[in-house]
């Protein structure tokens, strides 16, 4: 919105109008604010100027914590960015970061879960981008976890130790 489409008793200072007050002055603020906030997707505004929900992390149940900790390290590069661990044991969550943005991959650990857990239909995934998309699927075939590949489509699908299925995508795809 520019100034131009602003009021003019907002616009106009050297009268004494509206604008010439902190109140007027602020309200002028807000509007340019919230048109420039309507006008652009909220990846494309300025921090301070948005209010907007953030993904913070995904969560996955593990069975053996140990297992999975060393696969993702091994085929994700992933590591661990936060503990928390109950206090009488009973379970543990472990946060893993790609060392590059804020998303954070939680594995749950339950103390007396003994039977591996049942993911339906597997009807969801985990997606991560890459540039390295080759050097991965090499890496990814020789551990053995590439469950599917959809060479149409240009990526793949890894299957971590507890069945849950991770896709890669390469980054101009």
């Amino acid at each position: 919105m520019g100034n131009d489409a602003l009021p003019a008793s907002l616009r106009e200072t050297g009268g004494g109008g509206l604008a010439a007050t902190p109140t007027g002055r602020r309200i002028a603020e807000q509007m340019q604010g919230a048109a420039s906030r309507t006008r652009r997707p909220f990846w494309q505004r300025e921090k301070e100027n948005t209010t907007m929900l953030q993904f913070n992390h995904f969560n996955f149940n593990v069975l053996d914590l140990d297992r999975s900790l060393a696969f993702y390290q091994e085929a994700l590069e992933l590591e661990v960015v936060e503990e928390k661990t109950a206090d009488d044991g009973s379970f543990k969550l472990m946060y893993l970061g790609d060392g590059e943005t804020g998303f954070r991959l939680e594995l749950t650990w339950l103390k007396d879960r003994t039977q591996p857990y049942d993911l339906g239909e597997q009807e969801f995934h985990l997606a991560l981008l890459t540039d390295r998309f080759d050097e991965l699927l090499a890496r990814h075939r020789a551990m053995g976890c590439v469950c599917f590949e959809n060479p149409a489509m240009g990526i793949y699908f890894i299957e971590d130790p507890d069945g849950y299925w991770i896709e890669i995508v390469p980054e101009h795809s």
